[in-house]
């Protein structure tokens, strides 16, 4: 896609700091972080969220990076968190899939805009 922030740092045309790289799937560390460590997975194909028909697969092998990068980054022991967000409430601000990987403190728990807690 010409226009898509990831696919042009997968091409190389935007730099990024790269953590992991494979025939499918491009890492690399989040330029406005949440945590420590937090690393983004895309895929090198562009799919736009869960929602866009990606092969069950590709999915599968996705997640399969995702120990291999969390080692890299220092968190497979001490713990991570994974999230892919989909759709407009998710806060999404690239629309390409990916896995974020956040790690490096101790997690709180999500909160929500205008809900204290979900299991409350």
């Amino acid at each position: 896609m010409d226009d898509c922030l990831f696919c042009k740092l997968v091409a190389g045309e935007i730099p990024s700091t790269k953590v992991y790289e494979d025939d499918l799937f491009y890492a690399f560390d989040d330029i406005e972080p949440e945590a420590p460590v937090h690393t983004l997975i895309v895929p090198k194909q562009h799919f736009d969220n869960l929602q866009d028909g990606v092969p069950e697969d590709l999915l599968g092998k996705m997640l399969s990076v995702v120990p291999k990068v969390a080692a890299l980054k220092g968190v497979g022991e001490s713990g991570y968190r994974t999230v892919i967000n989909t759709g407009p409430d998710s806060a999404a601000t690239v629309e390409h899939l990916h896995i974020h990987i956040l790690g490096g403190t101790k997690m709180g728990r999500f909160t929500f805009e205008g809900s204290a807690r979900l299991d409350g």
